[in-house]
């Protein structure tokens, strides 16, 4: 629904993402505005991403990347990352064009949105100078920053607030639309919902051989083992007692522990150069891995999710690693060995064609019998009969919901509810625009999938209009505004000719 898309969610983007994963293989990353924008650029912009996310600041986060979805990632971790890229790429983006624009925040501008910082501040919305050097003494060191990024981020929030203002001049909400939207949102619903679940069909699906055989014939080309890999690694990392320190020292250890890696780095990149000579030379043991898959990587390397994607990231044409900072130190990865991907044989691949099959099986046994009864649900209560009754004829359980309104998920008022029933910010979606004896099309669940029925929609309290009115008309606005921004973006990034550089 397009009016909660605005109010719960006020960015989105809907173009392709580029793929930087591939791209941060080489030193350059890509170009921007015409200028190579370097792998380091690119890492410390992720390392901002995750100061950003650390500060509390998820509006700014939001609006800079929106409904971004990742393209490669197998993984949570492997998608934070992801996103830390491509925040970065928004980010030299969005100052680039600032400073166009004339846009230049002033010591006092940043001052103040430091000072709003959720991370720093108190129960009662206070500034709070406790909180504020804690985070200074012992979060920043492990990112390798200091103070100057907090204030470099707080410079960002004002760019994008002062582009947004620009872009946006002009945006207005009219009467009709702040009625409209206050009747939906504020409406008070009860909803009773019919669950089913994949575990109720599951011993009715059988998978014959003549099935598995089909499938495995059909399939047979994308029916392969994971490709296996084996990397020899250096390590420079901080010793334990270093991993105590705080603040500037434990800035100051890591920065000697960058600048030696950027010296290997440098040693390894030079002609003929041989992994284990350079390692020698620099006092570094190297270790070796065995051989491990993506999804079960080795035990030396799963402590950081940057480290395994980078070892899938090696070709014999490339087989170094760029250095990768973890929370402990850097590390050079060098390629030993891969075992590509194979075909399975049909015996192999049996199990996994079994759960398939099953699945799909279920799925659409499912989806049928929710398409059933939502249609027979309705036609009942069409014909007149309450809800209660049609659903004892149709020998349906039916799960009353607590009343709400969807305004509840918007205020925070609902967090626990939401919390406590399956699926209930998909259902409120799902019955937004119904009225009382009306029933939803089924809703697909992580278990299975759901049938919602209005049975009563009251309309807003008059007195609760004078309070929220104005309110959310500033939310209807903000949420107009980010789109316009986020439209912008998607232009400026043509202009910027974002383009990563893909090695072949």
């Amino acid at each position: 629904m397009i009016v909660i898309a605005i109010l719960a969610m006020p960015f989105c983007l809907y173009f392709v993402r580029t793929d930087w994963m591939s791209a941060l293989r080489s030193n350059s990353a890509g170009k921007l505005y015409g200028r190579d924008i370097s792998t380091i650029e690119i890492e410390r912009g992720a390392r901002l991403f995750q100061l950003a996310r650390n500060l509390g600041m998820s509006e700014f986060l939001t609006e800079l990347l929106g409904q971004w979805h990742p393209q490669r990632a197998k993984t949570q971790s492997e998608a934070e990352r992801e996103a830390g890229q491509e925040f970065a790429i928004d980010l030299m983006i969005l100052q680039h064009e600032a400073e166009a624009l004339g846009i230049r925040p002033t010591t006092a501008e940043i001052a103040a949105v430091v000072s709003k910082i959720r991370a720093f501040r108190d129960d009662g919305g206070s500034f709070d100078l406790k909180k504020y050097n804690d985070i200074v003494q012992n979060a920043l060191g492990p990112l390798g920053f200091s103070e100057a990024q907090i204030e470099e981020l707080a410079a960002d929030q004002i760019r994008l607030d002062r582009v947004k203002e620009l872009v946006s001049t002009g945006v207005t909400v009219s009467p009709s639309e702040s009625r409209t939207t206050f009747e939906q949102i504020y409406s008070k619903f009860e909803v009773s919902v019919v669950r089913f679940k994949t575990s109720e069909v599951a011993n009715e699906v059988k998978i014959s051989d003549d099935e598995i055989a089909k499938y495995y014939e059909g399939a047979k080309e994308q029916l392969k083992s994971e490709e296996k890999r084996k990397v020899q690694f250096i390590a420079m990392t901080l010793s334990e007692g270093e991993k105590k320190l705080t603040g500037k020292e434990r800035i100051d250890a890591l920065q000697k522990l960058s600048d030696k890696a950027n010296d290997v780095a440098q040693a390894l990149a030079e002609k003929n150069a041989d992994f284990a000579a350079v390692a020698a030379k620099f006092g570094l043991p190297i270790k070796t891995t065995g051989d491990f898959t993506h999804s079960a990587p080795d035990p030396e390397l799963k402590q950081d999710s940057q480290l395994i994607q980078s070892a899938f990231q090696l070709s014999n044409d490339d087989p170094m690693s760029e250095p990768i900072q973890a929370s402990d130190g850097f590390y050079i990865l060098h390629l030993a060995g891969i075992t590509p991907a194979r075909p399975l044989t049909l015996e192999e691949a049996k199990s996994k064609i079994i759960e398939a099959l099953k699945a799909r099986r279920e799925r659409e046994l499912l989806t049928t019998r929710a398409a059933n009864v939502a249609h027979d649900l309705g036609e009942a209560l069409r014909a007149g009969d309450p809800v209660a009754k049609a659903a004892q004829k149709l020998n349906l359980k039916l799960e009353k919901l607590p009343p709400f309104s969807l305004a509840d998920e918007l205020e925070q008022k609902g967090s626990s509810a939401s919390q406590a029933i399956p699926d209930l910010p998909m259902i409120k979606n799902g019955v937004a625009d119904l009225h009382a004896n009306e029933v939803a099309e089924p809703l697909p669940t992580s278990d299975g999938a759901v049938v919602a029925v209005v049975e009563k929609r009251d309309p807003p309290d008059p007195a609760q209009a004078a309070a929220n009115r104005a309110s959310l008309e500033e939310r209807i606005l903000r949420g107009k505004r980010a789109m316009m921004f986020s439209e912008w973006l998607q232009e400026r990034r043509r202009v910027a000719g974002v383009q990563p550089t893909v090695p072949s």
